[in-house]
């Protein structure tokens, strides 16, 4: 049978690192909050406001000390982190949530996500309706795909049962301190665990086990 608690946002995340790490408690399964950042994220940063944010454009909220390269691109609503660095060419379209000490790499594109604290998507990364977990880290030119080629909605699959999503778009959930190696394609609606790794050139599909290592579908093996 498949065993939903390891696809729950407390056995993906340390929900201390983030800001809607709490939030998450309120959703069966992480993914489910994707659709509501929009929501979410407007309130969230009015608030912040408070702990010293600054809104720097129309819903974009950042703190004092981030540090953003006059060539990125930032729509909101989208909240920035302290300590957090946006470097040259980086395209943020919105709905977005970035930690605190990340950093979000030239020409790397994110849309519809959240990133726990120290994470960093840093050479030519593209991040849709994803979320990314603490220390997670993606290799240069790695990829997240959000849409199915036949434009359908995402069902994930395990141990020979399926899980309907209800969503058309959906990247990846992607464990605190995962390695995903440069060159590699999540494909929509996989989950990495905690602590794993992915071999560069990777094309992943499914559902990745807390402390594995993915160097091909047929071969996922424990680290030892």
């Amino acid at each position: 049978m498949m065993d939903i608690n390891t696809l729950k946002a407390e056995n993906l995340f340390d929900l201390g690192g983030s800001v809607l790490g709490e939030k998450l408690r309120e959703y069966t399964f992480p993914w489910e909050i994707l659709p509501q950042l929009k929501k979410i994220l407007p309130a969230l940063g009015e608030a912040m406001k408070e702990q010293g944010y600054q809104e720097i454009a129309p819903q974009v909220w950042v703190a004092e000390d981030v540090t953003i390269a006059p060539s990125a691109s930032i729509q909101g609503p989208c909240i920035i982190g302290a300590g957090t660095e946006i470097r040259h060419c980086a395209y943020i379209r919105g709905n977005v949530l970035i930690g605190s000490k990340c950093v979000v790499g030239n020409s790397s594109e994110l849309k519809n996500c959240v990133l726990f604290d120290l994470v960093q998507v840093p050479h030519y990364n593209y991040v849709g309706d994803a979320i990314l977990g603490k220390g997670a880290h993606l290799g240069a030119g790695s990829i997240i795909s959000n849409l199915k080629s036949d434009k359908k909605n995402i069902v994930l699959s395990m141990n020979g049962e399926t899980l309907e999503t209800g969503l058309r778009k959906f990247g990846a959930m992607v464990g605190d301190w995962v390695e995903v190696g440069c060159g590699s394609v999540l494909n929509p609606g996989t989950i990495i665990g905690r602590e794993s790794r992915v071999y560069p050139l990777s094309c992943v599909r499914g559902i990745v086990p807390e402390k594995h290592i993915f160097k091909q579908a047929d071969k996922i093996v424990p680290i030892l």
